[in-house]
Order: C-alpha cells, then sequence, then structure tokens
C-alpha cells in the first residue's frame, strides 16, 4: 500500500520525514535490507528519514542504516550466505501459548508482563551469545547524532520501553532487547531489569512517528493481534499527511518461507525484497520526495 492518502495537515506538525523498520526475523532484516537498496537506487532514499525507528529485525536495519554503511555495502552482506547466524525454530506450541497470553484477559500492560515472565522462565540464563550475535551484526557502532528510537518491553512489568542516544545504554545492548523473542530468546538484562522484544507491543510501534508530516511504515509482517494497534490504526494516531506501509508481496513471502529465524532463507528474502521494491521504486520517490 503505497501512498493511500493522509490526513489534513495541520500547522503543529513538523515537516520531518519518519521511516518504521518492523519486526520479521533474519529474514526480515534481509528483506527490508533488499528493499530499500532498491527504492535508494532509484531515487528513494528513505535512510535519510529525520526520524527512524526500529523494532526488533528493524531495530538492527535502523542501526546500520544509520550508523554509516552503505545500502549496497548491507545489501552485499544480506546476499552472502549465513555464517554467524544463530538459527531458531518458533514451533506451533509456541506460537499457540504466545497468543494465548496476548489475548488472554488483562490490559495490555498485564498481557505483555505474562509474556514477559513467560519468556525469563523459558529462557532463565544471560543473553551472552545473543548479544554477541547482535555485535557482530552492528560492530562497534555508537548511537548516530540522529533521532534513532529502538523499541523493546520491560520483561517484568510490561511497561514499553523506547530507547535513544540520551537512554545511557549501548546501541548493541538497546538493539539486543528488541530483538529478544520471548520464549525463543533470553531476555536482556540492562541495568537490572530485563527486556524483550518491543514487537511484543505492536510489530511496528508506527505510532512513535507523531508529529512527523510523512510516514513509511516498512513491514515483514503487517498483521496485528490487537486491532487498535494495526499499523492504520497507528498511522491515524501520528496526524501524518502523507503515509505509506509497504509488506512482502507474494514472492517475497515465498522466499521468506515459514520460519523467520532460519538464516539460510536470507539470502532469498533480500534478493525478493531487492525485485519488490524495484517494482515499486518510483511510486515510493513520488510520495517520499514531494
Amino acid at each position: 500500500m503505497i501512498w493511500p492518502g493522509g490526513r489534513d495537515y495541520s500547522p503543529a506538525m513538523t515537516q520531518q520525514r519518519a521511516l518504521v523498520l518492523g519486526g520479521g526475523g533474519v529474514t526480515g532484516i534481509a528483506w527490508m535490507t533488499g528493499l530499500l537498496h532498491a527504492f535508494a537506487r532509484d531515487g528513494a532514499d528513505l535512510t535519510v528519514a529525520d526520524r527512524v525507528i526500529g523494532t526488533s529485525a528493524g531495530s538492527v536495519v535502523g542501526a546500520q542504516i544509520t550508523g554509516g554503511a552503505t545500502l549496497s555495502q548491507l545489501y552485499d552482506e544480506q546476499t552472502t550466505p549465513a555464517s554467524t547466524e544463530i538459527g531458531a525454530e518458533f514451533p506451533l506450541t509456541t506460537a499457540l501459548r504466545f497468543v494465548g497470553m496476548m489475548v488472554a484477559p488483562g490490559g495490555a500492560r498485564t498481557r505483555r508482563a505474562r509474556l514477559g515472565r513467560a519468556a525469563r522462565a523459558a529462557h532463565p540464563g544471560p543473553a551472552d551469545k545473543r548479544l554477541q550475535v547482535i555485535r557482530s551484526r552492528l560492530g562497534d557502532l555508537a548511537w548516530p547524532d540522529r533521532d534513532l528510537r529502538i523499541t523493546a518491553v520491560d520483561a517484568d512489568s510490561g511497561e514499553f520501553q523506547v530507547w535513544t542516544s540520551h537512554s545511557g545504554v549501548s546501541l548493541v545492548e538497546a538493539v539486543a532487547s528488541s530483538c529478544a523473542v520471548p520464549m525463543v530468546w533470553p531476555a536482556v538484562e540492562i541495568e537490572g531489569r530485563h527486556y524483550i522484544d518491543g514487537g511484543v507491543r505492536s510489530n511496528t510501534n508506527a505510532d512513535l512517528a507523531r508529529g512527523c508530516d510523512t510516514v513509511v511504515v516498512i513491514a515483514p509482517i503487517a498483521r496485528s493481534l490487537n486491532p487498535s494497534m494495526s499499523i492504520g490504526k497507528q498511522l491515524a494516531r501520528t496526524g501524518a499527511r502523507r503515509t505509506a506501509v509497504v509488506a512482502p508481496d507474494e514472492a517475497a513471502l515465498a522466499a521468506i518461507g515459514r520460519s523467520v529465524l532460519d538464516p539460510q532463507k536470507r539470502v532469498g528474502a533480500a534478493l525478493a525484497g531487492f525485485a519488490q521494491g524495484q517494482r515499486i521504486a518510483q511510486e515510493m520517490a513520488a510520495g517520499w520526495n514531494a
């Protein structure tokens, strides 16, 4: 869905552009990288956004594109077979537990805390190996001199956490916490608190783009368990005048396959993202550069 229309412009709104990068595992990282690379080659360089919001897989891509690496470099990495990634399964039984806890009675924070407790019980140990994986993706990147926002959820309280350069935590820690898929990877401890995947609140957290005039959401997983947190509802809350949402097309979904945590699907997902980006780049450029 590209530039479906927007809302009346409000004088209180800034002219800033926001790029929202959603969750979707290692294949989501690859697909988004391919998509962004194709967009930039055809005149829609979304990496120059004034505000970048990253959730889970999107936190990795957000850190990378604001950290100085070119999209060409990142795309080359994604189209090279994975060597340092740790594969994982998200079996049906785990998925059903996840969904059950997220739709059970209680407020949003209560449900998130319930899932956080289950995450800590499933993997009580430290997240050292996952931190090593995230460090292998990012290197020694520090927070950029830009408005980068990384999302996570406090595993104990269920409180939504938005990390920025002013939070006093390293970028690697922030990204690792955002990528801590409950019951798959251990929660990440930061200053005595434990954090899990920001996608527990929303796969995109697009409402963090509030106040921006133009918002593009790149969503490897576009669906939402909570209707009030759908991408459309979140974008409406931003007040943005111009919005666009891009999710994997049929070819990309086929390339990604059933498991978004399978590193062996990375190359195919990146190629599919690039191909999809080529098909819609001109339309994206028309709105982004307006």
